[in-house]
């Protein structure tokens, strides 16, 4: 891997291709970071691949190359950051899928790991991807960012996906089965659940490069929160009217199972009006941060746009 800085994308280079070259570089990223499914314990290694690679969106790595670009961060140690990122995420959606939570049976399109390797190996495999995500931020002191840095990234992803960001977020929602949460309990979920790690994914990237100044930094906040609820809100949007084939996984399972939703709480019209409001705000963001920023602009676009 290079520790050259992340070159900002040509001026003129479609948001598709630049997507593409981001998702292919964070695949080689996790493959190379990632256990050989011949090394042992076999089985765990080769279900710890099974649940990160080829497949979704990678819409986190991509805040934290955009972010990078915005920063002048070294490619090597985002390549690095992106590899946490992912592995918190695919750890999450292990867990999240297992029958004592959501019980799932499908995810990206193909099943999901509990029902591959049975439950047993599927708490492994989460376990082992959040022990390799910090192992994987910890090696960005080797790879030009400094120390202080590196701490304070390894501060907001554990308090990203602990008690207080991801994972209290789903304690909340599986506490809320079957209840209506008023709208502010609702949107203090989901800044946890989802809100929290997409959040931190902008912000690992822009701290592998030179620190924002105060101003960037609350712009880059400001985006942050913007995209982290507009993701969920469209999720729970496409959970209603999406299809099973389209999301990759089992749709109308939130009204099935009783959880809160924006859909439920605000009605779809009213959903989708908050989804644009929350695309002005971030795109707000992104024009007070400069040109640097555009692909930042793009992924909120995709976020809040997209029909999968």
């Amino acid at each position: 891997m290079s520790s050259r800085p992340l070159e900002p994308s040509p001026s003129g280079e479609p948001f598709a291709h630049w997507t593409a070259r981001r998702c292919e570089q964070v695949e080689r990223a996790l493959e190379a970071c990632l256990p050989g499914p011949a090394t042992r314990p076999e089985r765990l290694h080769e279900a710890m691949r099974y649940a990160a690679l080829g497949g979704g969106k990678r819409v986190r790595p991509l805040l934290v190359y955009a972010a990078g670009e915005l920063t002048g961060a070294p490619q090597a140690a985002l390549d690095a950051a992106a590899c946490a990122i992912e592995c918190i995420h695919a750890y999450s959606l292990v867990h999240d899928d297992l029958p004592c939570m959501d019980n799932d049976v499908l995810r990206r399109g193909k099943p999901t790991v509990h029902v591959a390797y049975g439950e047993a190996t599927a708490m492994l495999v989460g376990d082992a991807l959040q022990a390799l995500a910090f192992e994987s931020l910890a090696g960005t002191l080797a790879l030009g960012v400094a120390a202080p840095a590196v701490v304070a990234m390894t501060l907001q992803l554990a308090r990203a996906a602990g008690s207080m960001g991801m994972a209290g977020g789903q304690a909340i929602d599986l506490e809320a089965v079957g209840e209506t949460l008023p709208r502010q309990a609702l949107e203090d979920m989901h800044r946890r659940k989802t809100g929290a790690l997409l959040g931190a994914s902008v912000e690992l990237g822009a701290a592998c490069g030179q620190a924002p100044d105060a101003g960037q930094a609350r712009w880059l906040a400001s985006y942050a929160q913007a995209i982290g609820l507009a993701f969920q809100v469209v999720d729970d949007i496409l959970d209603v009217v999406g299809d099973a084939a389209a999301l990759g996984k089992t749709a109308g399972k939130d009204a099935e199972q009783g959880k809160p939703t924006y859909v439920s709480v605000l009605g779809l019209a009213a959903s989708r009006q908050l989804a644009d409001t929350l695309l002005f705000q971030a795109r707000d963001a992104v024009a007070a941060l400069g040109p640097r920023a555009r692909r930042l602009g793009d992924i909120a676009e995709l976020i809040v746009l997209r029909q999968s």
